[in-house]
């Protein structure tokens, strides 16, 4: 698989320009600001660090002056009042914009509720790459994949629609097999992508392992698989994949967005 590069990553200031509802439990957010162009995605499932203001806050705190040790700094301050961290995914990016999909959570978390409030002219901070080609870019086929196998929850529904952008782009002839869970039938999204072979199938929530894990068909050759949502439910289809479908563990890309019973704060503090 091909390694990701180091590159650099700028703290830059943006603007909210506009929101849309996603449905009952998504919100688009569009960004930007004096920064905004600066910001350079790779596209596929391009991560960054967003912060965003507490409650009675116009700005979010974050120690930006203190350079390469700004997260010791942020950790220092009180919690009450330090900007909320979170990692998201672009959606899409144009001259000027900067667009982000919110998952929000029933309206739980700090940044569901801001995302589900956010007017235009509030003011985020991201730290974002400046360099397409960057460490924050996960989906990575390695060479001799012969189709994708693509499963995601709501919380990575941005990251699969940036990777079927990224293959509609760049290898369209790549089969695409994909299962997203979403909590309701308004939640789904039209993935418009000229992939050749590309069979998306959308779950109800709760429906992740257990359809993957169904006696369904899947293409001939080496696939590549990218997993990404609650952290359990990845593992479980991870084990899956490799002890069950046979798949090469060096060709399964897996990241847990979310861990049940646990908020982000939570794993900081695990993590310290």
């Amino acid at each position: 698989m091909t390694a990701a590069p180091a590159s650099p990553w700028e703290f830059l200031d943006l603007r909210v320009l506009r929101t849309q509802a996603l449905g009952p439990s998504m919100r688009r957010i569009v960004f930007g600001g004096p920064d905004v162009d600066r910001f350079r995605s790779g596209g596929r499932d391009q991560r960054f660090k967003l912060f965003l203001p507490q409650p009675g806050e116009s700005t979010p705190l974050v120690p930006t002056a203190a350079g390469a040790d700004w997260y010791a700094h942020w950790r220092r301050l009180d919690p009450a009042r330090r900007a909320v961290m979170r990692s998201y995914t672009v959606r899409a990016q144009r001259p000027g914009e900067l667009a982000v999909d919110f998952a929000l959570h029933d309206g739980t978390g700090p940044a569901g509720r801001w995302a589900a409030a956010a007017a235009p002219g509030e003011h985020v901070l991201a730290l974002g790459p400046t360099d397409p080609d960057n460490a924050g870019i996960d989906f990575r086929p390695p060479d001799g994949t012969d189709w994708v196998l693509l499963a995601a929850d709501l919380t990575a529904l941005p990251a699969v629609a940036g990777i079927t952008a990224w293959l509609g782009a760049e290898r369209p002839w790549l089969p695409v097999r994909a299962w997203i869970e979403v909590p309701y039938e308004r939640d789904r999204q039209e993935l418009a992508a000229p992939i050749a072979d590309a069979d998306v199938r959308w779950v109800a929530r709760g429906g992740l392992p257990g359809a993957v894990l169904g006696a369904c068909a899947l293409p001939p050759g080496t696939p590549y698989a990218w997993l990404a949502g609650e952290a359990g439910c990845v593992r479980t289809l991870r084990r899956h994949l490799i002890a069950d479908r046979g798949f090469d563990r060096a060709r399964i890309t897996f990241t847990g967005y979310w861990r049940r019973g646990a908020t982000e704060e939570d794993l900081l503090a695990e993590a310290a």
